[in-house]
């Protein structure tokens, strides 16, 4: 079918969703407009919705433009397995380095990114620095203190060359996990989340504890 439409504002938008098909919109039909056309752009993007892959476009055009499209044909796609990840957070904006995969202590403590951070906490409800590196070892069968400050006097100290992911980045007042290369995961301060980010401290020893 062809349809032939006069744009009544500067963006026409086809949203599609929950659609048990695939749509595709072809923009070969989209004539440029005899305005300037200030955003005549056609574009597609891929959205996963009710366990199939539904396709939607987005066709932008000049204000009163004309144009027209063949209503395109819709129809089932494959079904999209869902994922799932035992026991882990969304890390979002904080990608888990290479470093996690088959590292006990970095595997344990990506379960919980995402967890807030908790004055004095020392559960996923929500952690300081030192209960978030104690409950990740504790879990490992590793006791170790919940007070930053008593990082210094455990473990063997390491240098940078020789400090291996799943070490103790130790810092005046704080204490995270080393990551590898320079990242760590920590439960940073109020108002955070645990997450793997760049090391910040300025001033940090590398301890190694199990």
């Amino acid at each position: 079918m062809k349809t032939t439409l006069r744009a009544s504002a500067r963006i026409l938008a086809l949203n599609v969703a929950a659609l048990a098909g695939v749509l595709t919109v072809s923009g070969a039909g989209i004539p440029a407009p005899d305005a300037p056309a200030q955003n005549a752009i056609a574009a597609q993007g891929v959205v996963v919705g009710d366990g199939y892959v539904i396709q939607a476009g987005r066709i932008t055009a000049a204000a009163g433009a004309d144009f027209a499209f063949d209503t395109p044909s819709i129809s089932v796609a494959e079904k999209v397995a869902p994922v799932v990840v035992s026991h882990r957070r969304t890390i979002g904006r904080n990608p888990a380095p290479a470093s996690v995969s088959g590292n006990a202590v970095l595997e344990e403590a990506a379960k919980y990114v995402g967890a807030p951070y908790r004055v004095g906490g020392t559960t996923p409800d929500g952690f300081d620095c030192s209960g978030f590196v104690s409950y990740v070892f504790r879990a490992l069968g590793v006791s170790l203190p919940h007070s930053s400050a008593a990082y210094y006097n455990i473990g063997t100290r390491v240098s940078a060359e020789d400090a291996q992911p799943g070490d103790l980045i130790v810092s005046r007042g704080h204490v995270a996990i080393y990551a590898g290369g320079s990242m760590q995961i920590d439960s940073p301060r109020p108002g955070k989340t645990v997450q793997f980010r760049q090391i910040w401290q300025s001033s940090y020893v590398f301890v190694r504890v199990g």
